[in-house]
């Protein structure tokens, strides 16, 4: 089984990734890991990446999740997966990847980039983020509300849900 935990920037993606990895006993691999220098180069100048440049990130991290799938691993992986055609690139007809939409509002991930240091991405790149994601339905992702704290969002996530309000998963 690999989990796929996807969202902008900010919405927590290796913190719970790295918690719930922990909590399950598997393994963690943050995408993040696997972008070419140019990505992060260019993220640091504040420059949004676009298809072309996200190509070689995404073919690095299928190659991941096989070696994963052949060594027989679960893996809990976080990777922003913010197009529709991305996640079905990650996916490749795999029935085993299991996405979690981490979902906040603009205003909270704005804050928490504001309290990052040390970290590649520019906080500049948020709208451009937002304004690329396609955000993914009910069906095809646990949608997960990432204001309470990382334990109850991971605790949400082992229970595939929590109480649904208007066709979302909150805590």
């Amino acid at each position: 089984m690999i989990t796929i935990l996807m969202g902008v920037s900010g919405s927590g993606k290796s913190r719970i990734g790295e918690a719930l990895a922990t909590r399950l006993g598997q393994a963690f691999l943050d995408g993040d890991d696997l972008h070419p220098p140019a990505n992060l180069a260019k993220m640091a100048r504040g420059l949004p990446l676009d298809d072309d440049d996200r190509r070689p990130w995404l073919e690095a991290i299928v190659a991941e999740m096989d070696r994963y799938r052949a060594s027989g691993e679960s893996l809990v992986l976080a990777c922003s997966a913010l197009k529709r055609r991305y996640r079905d690139f990650l996916r490749s007809g795999h029935e085993d990847v299991r996405f979690v939409y981490l979902r906040g509002t603009r205003e909270l991930l704005s804050e928490r980039l504001g309290r990052r240091a040390g970290h590649f991405f520019d906080p500049k790149l948020l709208d451009s983020q937002l304004e690329t994601l396609e955000e993914p339905a009910a069906e095809e992702a646990l949608r997960v509300d990432v204001g309470p704290p990382p334990a109850e969002i991971v605790e949400c996530i082992i229970r595939d849900g929590c109480h649904r309000t208007d066709d979302e998963h909150r805590p």
